[in-house]
C-alpha cells in the first residue's frame, strides 16, 4: 500500500521529494574511518581477526588432548568417560575433519536402538523415522559440524551413513571412519561384531559410559572389552574422569555423589 500511494502522489505531481532525504543531523556526531569499516579490522595487538565460520575443535581437558591424540594415531580408540566428557563430539568432529581432508571417503555412524528405562512402544513411519529418536545425538553432533543443507546433500550422497548396531553385521567398512557411540549399551558379542567389520585404510572409534549402561549390569560388554584390548597394539583406550566434564559444573558434582 505505501509504494503504491507513492507511486500515485508521484503521477498526481504532489510528492513531495524532502521528505525522503535523509536526515544529515543524525550523522554529525559519526566519524567515518579513513578507507571505511572492513569485517576483519580489529583493534587487537594479535592483528585481524579470523571470519571462518568452520569451528575449530580444540581440547579442553588433559584427558580430551589424549583422546584427539589418540584418534590421530591409531586405527582403533576406545573412549571411556562419564557424561559430559565430550567423547561423541570430539570422535565426529575428527570424522568431519578426515572426510573434509580427504583422509576416508565417508562417515559411518552406529548406535544401539534402545531405550533409557522406558519404552517408546510403536513408533510408525518407515524405518528411518522409528530410528530417528534413537539417533538424534549423532544428528546433533553433525549438524553442529555441518550446516543442515550440508549434512542432508552429504548423507543424499552416501558420504555419511547413520545405522543401527543391529545393521552391521557381514559389512566390511574400508576407507571409511567409524564411530560406535553408545556403545555401554552393546553386548560383549554386538561389540566384539562392531570391531571386526573394521576394513583398509579406515579408523574406528568407540564411545562409551560403562556407567550409564542401560542393560543389565552383566550384559554390557565394554568394559570387559576395554579391559582385554588395553594391552593390544594399535590400540588406545582413552579413560576420561570427572575432571574431564566440560558441560555446567554440577554435572561433575552429581556424578560425584550419584
Amino acid at each position: 500500500m505505501a509504494k503504491r500511494s507513492v507511486k500515485r502522489r508521484q503521477a498526481q505531481g504532489t510528492l513531495n521529494v524532502q521528505e525522503f532525504q535523509r536526515d544529515d543531523r543524525r550523522q554529525r556526531n559519526l566519524q567515518v574511518l579513513e578507507g571505511g569499516w572492513q569485517p576483519t579490522t580489529d583493534s587487537t595487538p594479535a592483528g585481524p581477526r579470523e571470519q571462518s565460520f568452520i569451528k575449530h575443535v580444540r581440547p579442553k581437558s588433559k584427558g580430551q588432548t589424549a583422546l584427539m591424540e589418540a584418534i590421530d594415531a591409531h586405527a582403533l580408540t576406545l573412549a571411556l568417560g562419564p557424561a559430559g566428557t565430550g567423547k561423541t563430539y570430539l570422535a565426529i568432529a575428527k570424522a568431519v575433519e578426515a572426510l573434509e581432508a580427504g583422509k576416508v571417503g565417508r562417515i559411518v555412524l552406529s548406535r544401539p536402538a534402545v531405550e533409557a528405562g522406558e519404552s517408546l512402544g510403536y513408533l510408525p513411519g518407515a524405518m528411518e523415522d522409528k530410528l530417528a529418536p534413537y539417533l538424534r545425538p549423532l544428528y546433533d553432533a553433525l549438524t553442529d559440524r555441518l550446516s543442515a543443507k550440508r549434512l542432508k546433500a552429504l548423507m543424499a550422497e552416501g558420504l555419511i551413513e547413520i545405522a543401527p548396531v543391529g545393521f552391521m553385521r557381514g559389512r566390511t567398512l574400508n576407507n571409511a571412519f567409524v564411530v560406535i557411540d553408545e556403545a555401554q549399551n552393546c553386548t560383549y558379542g554386538q561389540i566384539k561384531m562392531l570391531l571386526t567389520r573394521l576394513g583398509w585404510h579406515s579408523t574406528m572409534v568407540v564411545t562409551g559410559d560403562p556407567a550409564q549402561t542401560d542393560l543389565l549390569p552383566d550384559l554390557s560388554g565394554l568394559h570387559t572389552v576395554a579391559d582385554k584390548l588395553e594391552a593390544v597394539g594399535n590400540i588406545a583406550v582413552i579413560r576420561l574422569t570427572d575432571s574431564d566434564i566440560v558441560r555446567h559444573p554440577l554435572v561433575a558434582s552429581m556424578l560425584g555423589v550419584l
